[in-house]
């Protein structure tokens, strides 16, 4: 979905549904309350967050993920699949495609074992049987079936909070103080100031919250194509990051044209977007088209980058070398 625009203000749409966005953050807690988890012999790390889409939690995921297999880990994936019709616990493989197991599960097995569950639990224990000592949620901060060593709560540096009210009156999945009682520390993705983490609690509503504050940031990782003339698309959760990578990779953007987020392209949707001229799109965009679809169109990968190092957040999961 892309989100509302009032999602980031406190407008008349946004004051009539707040009322159900109470319902919602209730839910979250009874949910909570309710849960008996089930405990993994691996441990579980879960980067989540607090708002509905476009945080950037799988470039953060990918980053740590890598962190541990460079310490020796064997780590799994586990994500919920959105976008996807398998409901799992299933083992992604090259053969699947994000019709059945979504985008996000497709970037994650580029680089580690990963699988898609609805229920985080049972694929917990599909991940034991595969040999995992780190299991790595992406996403599941509001699910409690899967007890959780360590829990990073990804915030987005522009947009933080948004209106501060909760779906469908805006962007919060729970309250934030509700959120953050859980989590282990937060990484602040994209902070507009990098020098004063007192600043990044003032503009983030993290001044009650006592854990480690990190910051990351999105970085461009295709160098090639630095001055080339591009026609840009995506489904995407937040658009506008996309746009901000691609001038940052030196692209000279021709037009856009956006789509909701894990939408499927059509071939009508890919001629029309060809007669524009040279497309480039996202990896998590590319991986929804087919091969044959995918000819002629660049791909901006990008990469998290930590201002502050993850490694002492790494070493309470017992990694340490």
């Amino acid at each position: 979905m892309r989100a509302p625009e009032f999602w980031q203000r406190r407008g008349l749409a946004a004051i009539l549904l707040s009322p159900l966005g109470v319902f919602y953050g209730a839910s979250v807690a009874r949910k909570a309350r309710r849960a008996l988890p089930y405990r993994a012999k691996a441990k579980v790390l879960c980067v989540g967050n607090l708002t509905a889409g476009g945080s950037g939690k799988t470039p953060v995921v990918l980053a740590l993920g890598s962190a541990l297999l460079a310490r020796g880990k064997k780590i799994v994936f586990l994500t919920r699949g959105y976008g996807g019709s398998e409901r799992g616990p299933l083992h992604v493989k090259g053969a699947h495609t994000s019709a059945q197991v979504g985008d996000e599960a497709l970037l994650l097995a580029r680089v580690a074992p990963t699988i898609v569950a609805r229920n985080r639990a049972q694929g917990a224990m599909l991940a034991e049987k595969l040999g995992a000592d780190i299991i790595i949620m992406d996403d599941g901060h509001q699910n409690f079936t899967l007890a959780k060593d360590l829990s990073l709560v990804v915030v987005d540096g522009e947009s933080g909070f948004g209106n501060g009210l909760m779906i469908p009156a805006g962007p919060l999945r729970e309250p934030v103080a509700q959120g953050l009682a859980r989590a282990d520390a937060v990484v602040v993705m994209n902070p507009p100031m990098r020098n004063q983490e007192a600043a990044a609690k003032r503009n983030f509503e993290l001044s009650d919250f006592t854990g480690p504050i990190l910051r990351a940031r999105l970085a461009p990782q295709s160098a090639e194509l630095a001055g080339r003339k591009l026609f840009a698309f995506a489904g995407i959760g937040r658009p506008e990051k996309f746009l901000a990578s691609l001038n940052e990779a030196g692209v000279h953007i021709t037009g856009s044209r956006f789509f909701a987020d894990h939408h499927p392209y059509s071939e009508a949707e890919l001629t029309a977007l060809r007669r524009r001229g040279d497309l480039v799109t996202t990896a998590k965009d590319l991986v929804r088209l087919t091969a044959r679809q995918r000819q002629g169109i660049a791909v901006l990968e990008v990469a998290a980058n930590f201002d502050d190092d993850p490694a002492p957040l790494l070493d309470r999961l017992g990694t340490g070398v």
